[in-house]
C-alpha cells in the first residue's frame, strides 16, 4: 500500500475540568516537517509528541495543534484537606518547640503545601498521557485516511501506464517500416540531387544514419521503466522519491524518441507519453 502525504484526522476526549481536541493536518512536502501547536499545559511532552508523529509519518508537512477548553460548568472545585491540615499544624508546633524562633508557615505557604487542597480537576500527568494516547489513536486514523488516498493515487498511475503501455506496444511494430519507408525516401531525395548515387555508398550512409536514429533502445527501457513503476506500486511502502526519480528516467526517454522521429507516429507517441508522464508526475508530488 502506498500512501498520500495529504491527511486529516482528529479526535477529542472529556476529562474532569474540560476537553482536550487533537487534529492532525498534513500536505505535500519534501521531507518530513513536523509543527506543533500545544497550550502551555502540554509544551513539556512536546518531544514525545513529536516522536510519536515521526514513528508513523516519514514525508509531508504535519500540522498537529492540541487544544484545551474549560467550560464553566467544569471549573475545578477545591476542596480543603482537614486531616492534612491538622497534621501539619500539629508537627509546625512540635517544630516551634524545638526552634521558638522559626517562622510560622504563611497562609500562601499552607495553601500550597502538597495535599492540602484536594481538586477534582485532572492532574497534570494525567492530562499528559491523555494527550499521548489521544495522539496515538489520531495517528492510527490518520494512517488509514492517507492508505485511501493512496489507493485513489495508485490507480490514477496504474491507468496512465497502462496508457504509456499501449502507446509502446503500437509504436514498436511499426519502427522496422518506419526505418525502411524513410530509407526509400532518402534515397530518392539523394538521387534527385546528385544524380547517379552508387547503391553500396547509399546502403552505407543510411546504415550510419540509421544507428543515431534507432529508437529500440529507448522502447526497450521505456518498457522496463514501466514494469518496474508497476512493481514499485505494488510493493507499496515508502515510494514517493523513488518514483519521482522514474518519472525523470520516462520523460528522459520519451524526449529522445522524439528527438530521434522521422515519422509522424512517433513524433505523436513521444507527445503523447510527455503528456501521460507529466500528469503522473503530479500526483506522484502527493506520495509519500
Amino acid at each position: 500500500m502506498i500512501l498520500s502525504m495529504t491527511g486529516f484526522a482528529s479526535t477529542s476526549r472529556e476529562f474532569p475540568g474540560g476537553l482536550i481536541s487533537i487534529e492532525l493536518r498534513a500536505v505535500n512536502h519534501r521531507y518530513l516537517d513536523v509543527q506543533m501547536r500545544l497550550p502551555e499545559e502540554l509544551r513539556s511532552i512536546e518531544p514525545q509528541l513529536r516522536e510519536l508523529i515521526a514513528g508513523r509519518v516519514t514525508r509531508g508537512k504535519v500540522e498537529c495543534r492540541v487544544g484545551l477548553n474549560q467550560t464553566a460548568d467544569d471549573t475545578p472545585q477545591l476542596e480543603l484537606n482537614r486531616d492534612t491540615v491538622s497534621r501539619l499544624l500539629a508537627v509546625c508546633e512540635e517544630v516551634r518547640g524545638i526552634a521558638p524562633g522559626i517562622r510560622d508557615l504563611g497562609m500562601g505557604e499552607l495553601l500550597r503545601w502538597p495535599g492540602v487542597l484536594k481538586s477534582n480537576s485532572l492532574p497534570p500527568e494525567a492530562l499528559q498521557q491523555l494527550c499521548i494516547d489521544g495522539l496515538g489513536a489520531v495517528l492510527e486514523d490518520f494512517r488509514a485516511t492517507r492508505g485511501r488516498e493512496g489507493h485513489k493515487l495508485a490507480n490514477i498511475l496504474l491507468d496512465r501506464i497502462s496508457a504509456m503501455e499501449t502507446i509502446v506496444s503500437n509504436v514498436k511494430p511499426k519502427l522496422p517500416q518506419i526505418l525502411e519507408a524513410y530509407r526509400s525516401k532518402l534515397s530518392i531525395r539523394l538521387q534527385e540531387a546528385l544524380g547517379n548515387v552508387d547503391d553500396d555508398r547509399l546502403k552505407q550512409e543510411f546504415a550510419l544514419f540509421a544507428q543515431k536514429i534507432d529508437v529500440d533502445e529507448e522502447m526497450e527501457r521505456l518498457t522496463t521503466h514501466l514494469a518496474e513503476v508497476r512493481r514499485i506500486l505494488k510493493t507499496g511502502g515508502q515510494v514517493g522519491k523513488r518514483l519521482d526519480f522514474l518519472m525523470q528516467e520516462l520523460n528522459r526517454e520519451a524526449n529522445t524518441l522524439g528527438s530521434k522521429s522521422v515519422s509522424t507516429d512517433t513524433t505523436q507517441a513521444s507527445v503523447e507519453l510527455k503528456v501521460l508522464i507529466e500528469q503522473m508526475r503530479e500526483q506522484i508530488q502527493n506520495v509519500e
